[in-house]
């Protein structure tokens, strides 16, 4: 009897709004989404009840990806990387904003929704709106960054969507900037790590040397995400390679839902990590806001 999964094509899926553009694959999303996550409550529920404290989460306003062969990638933010981390710190009672370079709509990898999960798709409905009306980014760096800031957090999630821009943004290093001298949290997993490479831009070396992080494995990206569809070719950079040129140690060569938090920096491996990390963050800020009022 054959496995209906095995049945199933590893040819990417065109995307009809696009020329040359393509989802990933049916047997890729039958071995990388879920109808559910494996959430199972918070810890900080109303933890947190000062009012003033919020998360500013920098989403991708980019859907497609440039791969080497021409072929573009249909991306975005990934839903469980955005929505199941973002739960947990808004049950602790941390408000969150909502970001994008251009302040163009936050693009998502709807695909991979788990539609049985009632946490992302509450958290989903609670934060729509500003996922279709975000900040600008540079808006915020002028007008909401500095010593007195609302903003107790950074948070980039993940999907492949988090490469396009992100990495070259000098909003997105005056971000960093500002999290790093304020001594801020900066919370991200998965391709959303190639947001600190903006740091070291205009500087000898990036802030972040000799930290350790969790990413996604590059490895991934360059043979299995190839070779059964969900990719449609070979990305021009890869995350993991470049952080570790800048002096980043990378502690994981594949997905398990590692986290790991290194000062302030809070990261991990995949869409497997979202619930991990979204635990630890609450916690992480839950301390920050107690600590500081």
């Amino acid at each position: 009897m054959s496995n209906a999964a095995e049945d199933l094509s590893k040819t990417p899926t065109p995307d009809p709004a696009e020329d040359n553009a393509y989802f990933p694959s049916p047997y890729s999303l039958s071995k990388y989404t879920s109808s559910k996550t494996d959430f199972d409550g918070v810890q900080h529920k109303n933890a947190y009840t000062g009012g003033r404290w919020k998360v500013l989460m920098i989403g991708t306003d980019e859907r497609y990806l440039l791969t080497q062969n021409g072929k573009m990638f249909s991306t975005g933010n990934h839903p469980v990387e955005m929505l199941l981390p973002l739960h947990h710190m808004m049950e602790a009672g941390f408000g969150v904003d909502v970001a994008t370079l251009s302040g163009n709509p936050v693009k998502l990898e709807l695909w991979a929704m788990p539609q049985e999960d009632k946490a992302v798709l509450e958290t989903y409905e609670a934060i729509k709106p500003q996922l279709k009306e975000p900040l600008k980014l540079s808006d915020v760096v002028a007008d909401k960054l500095g010593s007195d800031s609302e903003y107790i957090a950074v948070f980039v999630p993940g999907g492949h969507g988090a490469v396009i821009g992100l990495a070259e943004s000098e909003d997105m290093t005056k971000t960093l900037d500002w999290a790093l001298a304020n001594d801020k949290n900066i919370v991200t997993l998965c391709h959303g790590p190639a947001a600190l490479l903006a740091a070291a831009r205009g500087k000898d070396e990036s802030p972040f040397n000799g930290y350790s992080l969790c990413v996604f494995p590059d490895a991934l990206d360059t043979g299995p995400n190839l070779e059964m569809g969900y990719l449609p070719g070979h990305l021009n950079w890869l995350v993991a390679e470049l952080l570790q040129q800048q002096g980043v140690t990378v502690l994981n060569s594949d997905i398990t839902g590692k986290t790991y938090q290194d000062r302030k920096l809070l990261t991990g491996d995949s869409p497997l990590a979202s619930n991990a990390l979204g635990l630890l963050a609450a916690d992480a800020l839950v301390n920050a806001a107690q600590s500081q009022s």
